[in-house]
């Protein structure tokens, strides 16, 4: 690896320009498959930007964003005619014209069924809400985009952020990290304080806190209103920091709504899935494979940026470096389950890995649990540490031992992230890795067989 990626990138906000997204490629092989291409992900994860590569002038194609006031009456006066032009067209920011737009995008592309026609961009689920009467369905590829991937805001080109795929692999895997600039623990706690947005990443530190206040100003004061009639909208920025404070962990929505003086039902069927809608949280849900032991079933949440959740928090990565500090175990598995996330999203056509949290009643817990179609379980737990011992993998051996009795499934590794620098085998299946190999390139680490 360049030394100069970790040596004062993340104090100095030098970090260099991000040439391409890993979801670039997806999103132009399924303009070749697909009618309609959407791209979902939060808002300032790099939308617009990314499809502003798809123009070029041998291709053609037109662009417009309904972020402008003007485009989006034009677009809601007469949306077949504002559709009328050269393809692709590129709607940045689509939901604004909600479903009147989606109507005239079905007619179109039901009367033309060519592939490549439109690109549609959004800041929301869209698709998801119940209000809408058109899906799209059979028409429509969804690419997700989610902020930055460190391999990306690093800059460490397409061989980055490959872990999941590797991880599974019967070779190789990571023996020796000999030569390799690994970065420190206050270096990780640095990046995890920077976040992914594009915008926080390009920005010196010292701006970032008026970034995310805008950030959460338009999110809950624009968007949510637009999409949903939620009675207490004023309620969503203490629900956020709520959701911060207890990231990573099972959704215990009896306390949040106590907390908020909200009914329970109203908080979980209604303000909880609306966070998850506007791409401010995410959930895994439960592993409950037939493991002969009962299982929590609750859902675990994190907020879906740990530059957000910092914020939220107030907390620095000086702060965070200090031994006593209670929120850091939660936000380094937090960091590192959004770098697993965005992974699973843009290999879910190659490797089709689900991600999940398991529970047993009897006191195992694995931070994140990922299972292929094909039965293959990897294992991951995360640990705020720079050093790891033998009790770091007791529940780690406890599935893989339980998974072993099951006819249909593979348990492949048990892996520990750890903010030390060294690879250690822990026995059969068991590894500890720094946590810099979620993002680091395979070939600026030694490959070999790990049994």
């Amino acid at each position: 690896m360049d030394e100069k990626c970790y040596d004062s990138d993340v104090k100095n906000a030098t970090f260099r320009a991000v040439s391409t997204r890993h979801a670039l490629a997806q999103v132009r092989k399924s303009l070749g498959d697909a009618r309609v291409v959407l791209i979902n992900g939060p808002r300032q994860a790099g939308k617009t930007t990314l499809v502003r590569e798809l123009l070029h002038p041998e291709v053609g194609g037109t662009f417009a964003t309904l972020d402008d006031e003007t485009t989006l009456a034009a677009c809601l006066a007469d949306p077949r005619t504002f559709l009328d032009r050269p393809r692709p067209v590129i709607i940045d920011e689509f939901q604004h014209a909600g479903d009147r737009l989606l109507r005239a995008v079905k007619a179109l592309v039901d009367e033309d069924r060519q592939a490549g026609q439109f690109v549609l961009t959004g800041s929301t689920r869209f698709l998801t809400l119940p209000t809408i009467s058109e899906s799209l369905a059979g028409r429509v590829h969804i690419v997700d985009l989610w902020p930055y991937t460190q391999g990306e805001a690093l800059g460490l080109g397409p061989g980055a952020d490959r872990f999941l795929p590797h991880v599974f692999g019967a070779t190789p895997m990571w023996d020796s990290l000999q030569g390799v600039r690994l970065p420190t623990r206050r270096e990780y706690l640095e990046q995890l304080c920077r976040g992914g947005y594009p915008e926080a990443v390009a920005i010196a530190p010292a701006a970032r806190p008026a970034f995310f206040r805008n950030y959460v100003r338009t999110i809950t004061q624009r968007d949510v209103p637009e999409i949903s009639r939620i009675r207490r909208v004023d309620e969503l920025p203490r629900l956020l920091r709520l959701l911060a404070a207890s990231t990573a962990q099972e959704v215990k929505d009896t306390a949040l709504a106590e907390r908020l003086s909200l009914d329970r039902r109203t908080l979980g069927a209604n303000y909880l899935p609306l966070l998850q809608t506007v791409y401010l949280s995410l959930e895994l849900p439960a592993w409950s494979r037939n493991l002969v032991t009962r299982v929590a079933r609750q859902p675990k949440q994190y907020l879906v940026d740990t530059g957000l959740a910092t914020h939220l928090l107030g907390v620095s990565h000086d702060r965070l470096a200090e031994p006593t500090a209670p929120a850091t175990g939660a936000l380094v598995e937090t960091f590192a389950a959004n770098e697993l996330v965005r992974q699973a999203s843009r290999f879910a056509d190659t490797l089709g890995a689900r991600l999940y949290h398991y529970r047993a009643h009897g006191g195992t817990e694995v931070d994140v649990v990922a299972e292929t179609d094909d039965g293959r379980v990897v294992g991951i737990e995360v640990k705020a540490a720079a050093s790891v011992d033998s009790g770091a993998f007791s529940h780690l051996a406890a599935v893989r031992d339980r998974v072993d009795k099951v006819d249909d499934m593979e348990f492949v590794r048990g892996i520990v992230l750890y903010t030390g620098n060294a690879v250690h085998s822990f026995g059969d299946r068991l590894l500890a890795l720094p946590l810099c190999a979620l993002w680091m390139p395979l070939e600026q680490m030694t490959a070999t067989s790990i049994p």
